[in-house]
């Protein structure tokens, strides 16, 4: 069974930051890409951020450059989002994904930024 569980979600003033965590279960976790995407309220839901563990491959949308960064523990086979210097515009719910035959999603976790 392929289970994504997403944690570290919380409300933080502008210019804090938080981590979150996505755990994997149940697929070859360091082969696969890992997204995390956020959506907003009446916003289209974005990529913020992929990692391939394998290969230490990772790309971040041009809102978040400099101040997430996405990282993978293999042996906890977790993915991490550190997000850094967090602004009103990144509250959104923010999901992991990663696709293995069909895609996989989390349940998401709400990341609320004060200003």
């Amino acid at each position: 069974q392929v289970q994504l569980v997403e944690s570290g979600g919380g409300l933080v003033q502008s210019g804090g930051s938080l981590r979150l965590s996505c755990a994997a279960s149940g697929l070859p976790f360091s082969n696969l890409r890992f997204n995390w995407h956020r959506q907003a309220p009446g916003k289209e839901r974005e990529v913020v951020a992929t990692i391939i563990s394998l290969v230490n491959v990772t790309t971040y949308a041009d809102s978040v450059k400099g101040r997430f960064f996405i990282s993978s523990d293999n042996a906890k086979n977790t993915v991490y989002l550190q997000m850094d210097s967090l602004e009103s515009e990144d509250t959104a719910v923010y999901y992991c994904s990663t696709y293995w035959g069909r895609n996989y999603w989390g349940q998401g976790t709400q990341v609320t930024v004060s200003s």
